[in-house]
């Protein structure tokens, strides 16, 4: 895939760019390497006054990171400028917290191993290779790069080729910030050349957000190299409604939650699993307000749904949905893309879903809602718990014995109750099953690249 800017609205070509030289490449990861050497003796307060002045910068570039991300990617404008400045929040998080995250863990009593202090040290582990995708393409960077920076390793990001101007735009930031130079690099460069990355010794571990198979290959990559990874990749979070919950409201989160970022995000809601006692009233609002929604141009405040991202990112989503309807499934609204240029697919809703059909599992990038009609918790619980995807899980229900069994039985990394999931730096986040491994935000998304090194002192 070429490395370009491709707007989605327009399906044109605004600007390309040109691959790293294999020389240029290794000398930015000998760059980074040596830069460590310096940097992982830094302070934290050397580091957080770094992090605020770049926090400082985005939250004033603010409606240009906005612009380009809405350029190259399609998300409304407004979603946009949440995105930049939920990375100033991140950063400024991890700023003030880093320090307490990574204290020493003294052993209470060092007595009992035979020692005069006995504790914990977190310390960096180096340079990290960062693989991200395009559908958040500053705040998905942004929850490694100011956990790892505060923590005194160094990024090395390889994004997505779609969205070049994001990922340079994140250098200069940091750049600006006062961050040394080679502490944060974008690398601009196609997907084949990751392995060689991985395979540089110089390099110490990596994290990945993106497609299943993307992880499987660098977690079969870092694990011949021994080296630690953090992978999140992707789901097909299920949409709980039990009898008790507040109809109105829970229709109203049920559409934000499928159709945030015009669908592509990993957490959005994309199966709806809806008792049979309120599976009619429920649909009747949900499909209403689908229906209602404004698809357009993503630089329009009033747009409510942008284009999808890439072509392939459509014809991805129309096979899936053309595949349940040739199979028997009824499309409630939306289910066939509009005239006219860009790579726009309507806000859809599909039911009557049987398990022979790739929506079933699969997990579908794009705004279309999977209905299900349930007899009883148990049967929630199974649909919600047959793919093999397990990232986040949301469950409406005012019953707290209902509760608790969504809390202790939902097989995901997050479960919100009467809510819509999302993140937060306060709050770890990752997956299970094929959603990936390891967590990022909070002090346990800090700690994923340090070394917890033991000390005993005699």
């Amino acid at each position: 895939m070429a490395i370009a800017t491709i707007n989605p609205t327009t399906g044109e070509a605004v600007k390309t760019f040109e691959e790293l030289s294999e020389t240029e490449l290794r000398q930015k990861i000998g760059l980074a390497f040596d830069r460590w050497q310096t940097y992982r003796t830094t302070s934290f307060e050397e580091r957080a006054g770094r992090m605020h002045a770049t926090a400082d910068l985005f939250e004033k570039e603010a409606d240009l990171s906005a612009e380009l991300m809405t350029t190259e990617m399609g998300k409304t404008v407004a979603s946009a400028r949440a995105e930049a400045l939920k990375c100033v929040h991140g950063m400024r998080y991890y700023a003030d917290h880093a320090a307490e995250f990574l204290a020493d863990e003294p052993l209470a009593d060092p007595s009992q191993v035979g020692a005069v202090r006995a504790l914990g040290r977190y310390q960096p582990l180096g340079p990290v290779l960062a693989v991200m995708p395009w559908n958040f393409p500053m705040w998905q960077v942004m929850r490694f790069a100011a956990p790892a920076l505060m923590a005194g390793n160094v990024a090395l990001l390889k994004h997505a080729s779609n969205v070049p101007q994001c990922a340079l735009y994140l250098q200069d930031v940091f750049r600006r910030g006062g961050f040394p130079e080679g502490c944060f690099q974008t690398l601009l460069i196609s997907s084949r050349r990751v392995e060689s990355i991985l395979r540089d010794p110089r390099v110490v571990a990596a994290t990945l957000t993106g497609s299943e198979p993307a992880g499987r290959s660098v977690a079969a990559i870092c694990g011949d190299e021994i080296k630690h990874t953090v992978m999140e990749l992707g789901g097909s979070d299920p949409f709980i409604v039990m009898p008790s919950a507040d109809l109105d409201r829970c229709a109203a989160t049920a559409v934000e939650a499928r159709v945030q970022n015009n669908g592509q995000s990993c957490i959005a809601a994309k199966r709806f699993i809806v008792h049979a006692d309120v599976f009619d009233a429920f649909t009747d609002r949900f499909v209403s307000r689908m229906r209602e929604l404004t698809v357009g141009d993503p630089f329009e405040e009033s747009t409510d749904v942008g284009p999808v991202a890439t072509e392939q990112g459509r014809a991805d989503i129309e096979e899936i949905v053309e595949d349940a309807v040739s199979a028997g499934a009824t499309v409630l609204c939306g289910g066939r893309r509009p005239d006219g240029p860009g790579w726009f697919y309507p806000p859809t809703v599909i039911t009557d879903i049987t398990r022979d059909m790739r929506i079933y599992l699969e997990e579908v990038f794009g705004p279309v809602a999977s209905l299900y009609r349930v007899a009883d918790i148990d049967q929630a619980l199974e649909i919600a718990n047959a793919t093999t995807f397990g990232l986040g899980s949301n469950a409406w229900t005012d019953d707290e014995v209902e509760q608790e069994r969504f809390i202790s039985d939902l097989d995901a990394g997050q479960v919100f109750i009467n809510g819509k999931t999302t993140s937060y730096p306060q709050l770890p986040f990752g997956g299970t099953k094929r959603s990936g491994y390891g967590r990022e935000l909070a002090a346990h998304g800090i700690r994923e690249f340090c070394n917890l090194k033991t000390v005993w002192v005699g």
